[in-house]
């Protein structure tokens, strides 16, 4: 139940760390390699996040428990969660631009276990639904963490790179904003 309930929300689970990343100050000691890696982490998350959306298309923007096809190519062949994977590199980068080391891993902590429960619910529907094609993804795609295979040929999306931007625009705008925002704190 908690899994479809944050499930809904989703979208809404980083809040309280955008309020903490605002309103924390930072820790004057961080330099330049700090900022690099936040940099770096924002834009390998949002990378992961594009190659994914690319694949899986605007159905991954529904908050219903509508689903699309099963989808078990380009990211998803690697691991069977890339968008959360993506979303914790960002807000883990997000937390290093705010010179907040320490807050890592609580933001891996906190959106590791919320997308959990999340992806406990969803592939119960996934399964309840797909059945066998879903279970034998599922034996042999890790849920987390990519582990040695060897990729399929297919590397072009689904879906077009405008059809990916425009699916993705919300969380670009939310990056924009993120750095324009982190940017006003450091000039206050």
């Amino acid at each position: 139940r908690l899994g479809k309930v944050l499930f809904t929300w989703r979208t809404s689970l980083p809040l309280p760390i955008v309020l903490a990343l605002l309103l924390t100050p930072a820790s004057p000691s961080s330099g330049w390699g700090v900022f690099i890696l936040g940099a770096l982490c924002v834009v390998g998350g949002e990378f992961i996040r594009l190659w994914a959306v690319r694949q899986i298309g605007a159905v991954s923007r529904t908050r219903s428990d509508r689903l699309g096809p099963l989808v078990s190519t380009g990211p998803f062949e690697l691991v069977r969660n890339p968008l959360y994977l993506g979303n914790i590199a960002l807000w883990t980068g997000f937390a290093l631009l705010a010179r907040l080391v320490w807050m890592t891993p609580v933001i891996v902590g906190v959106l590791g276990s919320e997308y959990h429960a999340i992806v406990r619910w969803e592939e119960r529907l996934l399964e309840s639904r797909l059945g066998d094609a879903y279970r034998a993804y599922a034996e042999r795609v890790p849920r987390w963490l990519p582990a040695r295979t060897t990729p399929s040929e297919q590397i072009e999306g689904t879906y077009s790179w405008r059809e990916t931007l425009f699916s993705e625009r919300g969380t670009l705008i939310a990056i924009a904003a993120g750095y324009a925002l982190l940017w006003l704190k450091s000039a206050i």
